[in-house]
């Protein structure tokens, strides 16, 4: 009888198999092998086109170490995470506050305030290329007109300034993302909660803090987790706006492994570094996700 009885479970099981297995095949194929190919090619001296690869242990990992290109990658990888994680969250937080209010018009500066998220990096990267051009660009013709002719500068060209001209170009193309996330949370808040704090004379700032900020919990995990693995991600910007430069000042991770793997024929360093990433990204995240799913567990 009970062989009778687990036949439908069992048939229920493999029906459930069989619809997962092209997927599955499709995941391990694409997504899983090649990662573990990633990591074994880090543990060799490889060119990526010649068929023999000499096993070199952990040498290119100890090499990321030595490597002062990789070292700057890294600060201006945490830089950048910094700044991604404040401004861009923040802004996105505020318009959310703002465009949830009832007004007229707000479905349309919706659009206009996400309309970026949505454009390709590459033509965002040259919309601000041109902007930042030293000679016909926006920016330093609006400076020119102003009088103020000392803050013209060669934006991109200039070390001091080229990573946070980059940035300025990541702010204004991800400040949409957040927005949405943000504006999703606020609407998921039942209104009773602030129909019963306007009774009980609870202020504005008060509705903010004590209900508004702690209903969004979640949605900051989301935004902040999302917003630090983009950051070390970045490579599009870079690429396309400096090519790392000028010098190496405004390499990052992912561009730094894309030059060593493309560009001078170091499949196994540009390999370690690509895990490098993984592994930042795993200890970042990993622990803030449950810290903040504990936090999120006990919101009111």
């Amino acid at each position: 009888m009970k062989v009778l009885a687990m036949r439908p479970k069992l048939r229920r099981l493999l029906t459930a198999w069989l619809f997962v297995a092209p997927a599955l095949l499709l995941y391990g194929g694409f997504v899983v092998w090649p990662m573990l190919q990633s990591l074994a090619i880090s543990f060799t001296n490889w060119d990526g086109l010649s068929p023999t690869r000499a096993f070199v242990g952990l040498a290119n990992y100890r090499r990321i170490l030595e490597d002062p290109v990789a070292v700057l990658a890294l600060k201006n990888n945490l830089v950048w995470t910094a700044v991604m994680i404040s401004v861009p969250t923040t802004l996105g937080l505020l318009l959310a506050l703002g465009l949830n209010q009832d007004f007229r018009g707000r479905a349309l500066f919706r659009s206009c305030f996400y309309a970026p998220a949505i454009l390709p990096m590459v033509g965002v990267a040259g919309i601000w290329v041109w902007m930042f051009d030293p000679s016909l660009g926006l920016i330093n013709t609006v400076l020119v007109g102003l009088g103020l002719d000392s803050w013209a500068r060669p934006w991109l060209g200039d070390p001091d300034t080229a990573l946070y001209a980059v940035m300025v170009t990541g702010i204004w193309q991800g400040l949409g993302f957040p927005m949405v996330l943000y504006l999703a949370g606020l609407q998921a808040i039942p209104l009773e909660q602030h129909e019963a704090a306007r009774i009980d004379g609870a202020t504005a700032w008060q509705r903010l803090r004590y209900i508004t900020l702690p209903w969004l919990a979640e949605t900051h995990v989301i935004v902040l987790t999302l917003s630090v693995i983009a950051s070390f991600k970045v490579f599009d910007l870079v690429y396309s706006m400096t090519y790392g430069g000028p010098g190496q000042a405004t390499q990052v991770l992912a561009s730094w492994q894309y030059f060593q793997t493309f560009q001078f024929y170091k499949a196994g360093y540009g390999s370690a570094l690509t895990w490098v990433i993984a592994l930042i990204l795993l200890v970042v995240t990993m622990p803030y996700l449950r810290l903040m799913a504990r936090r999120g567990a006990t919101r009111p």
